[in-house]
């Protein structure tokens, strides 16, 4: 991050290579807070837009299109949705929520690359920030890994559908991408979770962002175990369906309590002041 001139860095936290919380003292001796996931979803001192209705906030977006690509793939995987809609409609289902995820996973990309480099403006970067390469943010890492999971989770569900509207099954692999994408998936979830725990671990149970990192990292687990009981033995076999459609019902609900909790995020008060600490970045103390 870029510090105004006369700020002076008193501590830093992060995990591994990544730094994800700051305190500065100001010129006139005050304190500032700077987090990561802080400064990325709360780009100004202000946010516009009710909690619940902001259309024109892209994290507001993030949220919704998250929540709705969470819904088709819970239907997907409930059983009597399933036996109810007939294949062909179920695969539909997962390859609309695919879209959803790939959609709300680009955002969140175009909000983590666009994201400011001074701590003295709020303004987001320019389109240009999406081509270049922030390997030194942790949540540059996530953002980008999880785009490209959702990408294989596309793929996945398309082979899907192809091969319930009659294509030969072995012109489709599909148990491969829908494992990368889950294991993209879980890397991601990871990184989120470290960047808002400053480390490996935090019990943070008061903060929302806590929660939302939380609950993707468990609905990643979730949808791991889904894409090994998916693997498809020599005689044509799932290793497991029961676990499958279990696995990926669980993490759909927990991507969707996540993303629902991404609203109340974006407008609700730093966790700094909430805390009783420094104020944070954009505020005074």
């Amino acid at each position: 991050m870029e510090v105004p001139e006369g700020w002076t860095r008193l501590s830093g936290q992060g995990f591994g290579p990544f730094v994800t919380r700051e305190v500065f003292r100001r010129p006139d001796g005050t304190r500032a807070t700077w987090e990561s996931r802080w400064h990325r979803k709360h780009p100004g001192p202000t946010t516009t837009g009710s909690t619940w209705w902001a259309p024109g906030a892209v994290a507001w977006w993030i949220g919704v299109l998250f929540a709705i690509g969470s819904v088709c793939f819970a239907l997907g995987s409930f059983p009597p949705f399933a036996t109810t809609v007939g294949t062909n409609p179920d695969n539909l289902t997962y390859f609309i929520g695919s879209l959803f995820f790939t959609t709300a996973a680009f955002l969140l990309y175009y909000e983590t690359a666009s994201t400011a480099t001074s701590l003295s403006s709020g303004n987001r970067r320019g389109p240009r920030s999406l081509f270049r390469v922030q390997h030194h943010r942790i949540d540059w890492w996530a953002a980008l890994i999880q785009f490209a999971g959702t990408l294989w989770f596309n793929r996945t569900t398309l082979s899907a559908l192809v091969v319930g509207l009659g294509a030969k099954p072995d012109h489709h692999p599909v148990w491969r991408p829908d494992a990368l994408g889950s294991i993209c998936f879980l890397v991601s979830s990871w990184l989120a979770w470290a960047e808002e725990c400053h480390g490996p671990f935090a019990w943070r149970p008061s903060h929302i962002s806590w929660w939302i990192t939380l609950l993707n990292l468990v609905g990643s687990v979730a949808f791991g175990a889904s894409a090994i009981a998916s693997y498809v033995t020599p005689n044509g076999q799932l290793l497991s369906l029961a676990l499958t459609n279990l696995g990926t019902f669980v993490g759909a609900i927990c991507f969707l309590a996540g993303a629902v909790l991404l609203l109340p995020e974006r407008t609700m008060e730093s966790p700094s002041a909430e805390a009783g600490l420094s104020s944070p970045v954009g505020t005074t103390a």
